[in-house]
């Protein structure tokens, strides 16, 4: 045989190996001994009925902004097949995606991804709600503060971690901590749920901030098992002094949260924004953790049925659920709907690229329907509340215009 001849071979030999393997990934049969498992110690959970919202308010006087970090489509199915086939984020009648590109990459980070729903502006990775100048961006929880209605954020995280500080704290780098638990202070927020007592009360400047709340009228709360005790206008939820620890370890912290924190700002008769996120959705699924994945999107869920039955009572609420980016790279490879088991590989360890589902319910949820860059939804919650707020056009984007 000549040497063409054998080079040909040769070629055609890799390539339909090559075809053959990518095939057998498309089709779940690779990675299955590495990364494949089942979500066998999941326990199913009751879905009750939502009615479908035929309100005519395009104004919704309160917000319900529920975000599952790191939580794709595939995180999403993987859930409900789990639980059964029965699932909450079925209750919604609008939909839509995000496409999460950040200001310098195209995979985006938490910071920057909260930053761009909580103030409309596409930012650089690792910032907290600041621009390029590191001057302050005005969040949607500001504004809802300046037109007297009430304020929240909820977390399966410290509070201080990059989604729920883009709602409520300005840093250059997420990870100074302490210099955003300090901003949490003068920010006005209502109440905040989560862990992170640590970066109040044992910092390097020696600062006591939870002394500070306190003489700023917040009832204090240090136990997860006080949270349906809670009776005050002003809450200041720290419950851990770093990590809450994942759904097995907690138990369920979210729903309850998610419960009393609606219960206490309702009392506002100007209406609330909240902001509830399922941290560790995230993290389960930077470990390639299938099951303890499923298990935090179920708990998830279950907020977001409470979320839900809220706004079908009230009907003039606007719940929105959403992701500021996938985490993983989730396949779904088999499973069984009838059994409540999934079988499911990661691609990566860490955030992808690809666009998250976005679900909506009450006053103005028809305009989330459709394809459009995460900073949109900041716009569309401003349009649901009908703000009259001071909007720039720059480059064809809406830009808010800074404090």
């Amino acid at each position: 045989m000549n040497f063409s001849k054998t080079l040909s071979v040769l070629i055609f030999s890799v390539l339909f190996s090559f075809n053959s393997y990518a095939q057998g990934f498309i089709d779940g049969n690779y990675k299955e001994e590495k990364s494949e498992t089942k979500a066998v110690s999941f326990t199913q959970y009751k879905v009750e009925d939502i009615a479908e919202y035929t309100g005519k308010n395009t104004k919704a006087k309160n917000i319900i902004l529920l975000i599952g970090d790191g939580m794709g489509s595939s995180h999403v199915f993987a859930a409900i097949a789990a639980n059964n086939g029965k699932s909450y984020f079925q209750k919604f009648n609008n939909t839509g995606f995000s496409k999460t590109q950040s200001a310098s990459s195209f995979v985006t980070d938490s910071g920057a991804g909260g930053t761009a729903i909580a103030t409309g502006h596409s930012v650089k990775n690792g910032v907290i709600s600041v621009d390029e100048n590191n001057a302050p961006l005005k969040t949607i929880l500001e504004i809802a503060e300046d037109n007297n209605k009430a304020t929240g954020v909820v977390a399966t995280s410290t509070v201080t971690h990059a989604t729920p500080a883009s709602f409520v704290a300005h840093n250059k780098n997420r990870k100074n901590y302490e210099e955003i638990a300090s901003d949490f202070l003068t920010s006005g927020i209502d109440l905040f749920i989560g862990s992170g007592k640590s970066h109040f009360d044992d910092r390097k400047d020696k600062q006591n901030l939870i002394k500070e709340l306190e003489n700023k009228g917040y009832e204090i709360v240090l136990d997860k098992n006080n949270i349906s005790k809670i009776k005050g206008d002003k809450v200041a939820g720290l419950l851990f002094d770093e990590s809450i620890g994942r759904y097995k370890k907690r138990g369920e912290i979210l729903v309850p949260a998610t419960i009393k924190a609606i219960e206490v700002l309702n009392k506002n008769n100007n209406g609330f924004f909240l902001m509830i996120e399922g941290s560790q959705i995230d993290w389960a699924s930077h470990e390639n953790n299938v099951d303890d994945m499923i298990t935090e999107v179920a708990e998830f869920d279950r907020a977001v049925g409470e979320a839900l039955k809220f706004a079908e009572k009230d009907g003039n609420t606007l719940v929105i659920v959403t992701a500021d980016h996938e985490t993983g790279g989730f396949i779904i490879n088999d499973g069984s709907i009838e059994k409540g088991t999934i079988k499911g590989s990661f691609n990566t360890t860490h955030h992808t690229g690809t666009m998250v589902p976005v679900f909506a319910y009450g006053p103005g949820a028809e305009s989330f329907n459709g394809v459009y860059k995460n900073t949109k939804i900041f716009y569309k919650m401003l349009d649901a509340f009908e703000f009259d707020v001071n909007v720039a056009k720059k480059d064809n984007e809406e830009v808010i215009v800074k404090f």
